[in-house]
Order: structure tokens, then sequence, then C-alpha cells
């Protein structure tokens, strides 16, 4: 069954960067166009970064330039690189892969941006 595992949250404070991971099981890994998703508070969630099988990016405006998604097919990973924090980027960070007409999601990293 498919599986994504997210890793790599934690408390940061403005202008700092971190490194998210999301282990991915399950499913030919290499073949499928990846996402970060994020929900802040009291807000819907977002979808921010993808990166399809051949390594295209798309992001939205609000991390455009900060963020970077990448992909590591020989370990089933995908990766979202923050730097330059904001305030506003605290929120549950999820990975997602749309297959088989449906979402998968994983359980979610915290990322908290506080001076």
């Amino acid at each position: 069954q498919v599986q994504l595992v997210e890793s790599g949250g934690g408390l940061v404070q403005p202008g700092e960067s971190l490194r998210l991971s999301c282990a991915a099981s399950g499913f030919t890994f290499s073949t499928r166009a990846m996402n970060w998703y994020r929900q802040a508070p009291g807000k819907q969630r977002e979808l921010i970064a993808t990166i399809n099988s051949g390594g295209s990016t798309n992001y939205a405006d609000s991390v455009k330039g900060r963020f970077t998604i990448s992909r590591d097919n020989s370990k089933n990973t995908v990766y979202l690189q923050m730097n330059s924090l904001k305030f506003e980027d605290t929120a549950v960070y999820y990975c997602n892969i749309f297959y088989l007409w449906r979402h998968y999601w994983g359980q979610g990293t915290q990322v908290t941006v506080s001076s």
C-alpha cells in the first residue's frame, strides 16, 4: 500500500532554513509526480510545490524563490528545501501523491517559525 512518511520539521527563527524529507513506498516512485502541501492554523490546506517524474517543478507564489522541491529516485524520497523562512510559513507540511484516482497523504510534519 502507498505510504508517505515526512520528517525534518521543527522550530526555527525567521530567516533560517529547514529541509523536509518524504520517504515513499508502495508505488513506482520514479514515474509519479510528487507534491508538498501545507496547512496553517485556521486555513485550508494549500499546494505549495510539485515535481513531476522528469524533474520539472512548480511553486505557489508564496514560496517561489525561497523553497526548492527535489527528488532522489534512488531513495524514493522527495525533499523540500525551505530557505528564508517567515512567520507565515508556520504550518503542518504534508507530502502528497495523486495515485489510482485518489490522494494519499503523509502524517505531516510541523514547521514553526518563531522568534
